[in-house]
């Protein structure tokens, strides 16, 4: 019973650090993609 609930929490925890991992790249992605579009749009501007 005690490997179980091991092995189900270590399952928990990796796929929660994998989640959190992916929503933190998705994150620094969107952000650049806002740095470009700005630098864009001043670009355009002078």
């Amino acid at each position: 019973m005690k490997k179980v609930a091991f092995a189900t929490l270590a399952a928990l925890v990796t796929l929660t650090g994998c989640n959190a991992i992916t929503g933190l790249g998705q994150d620094i992605s969107n952000a650049g993609d806002e740095v470009s579009e700005t630098a864009q749009e001043t670009k355009q501007k002078i």
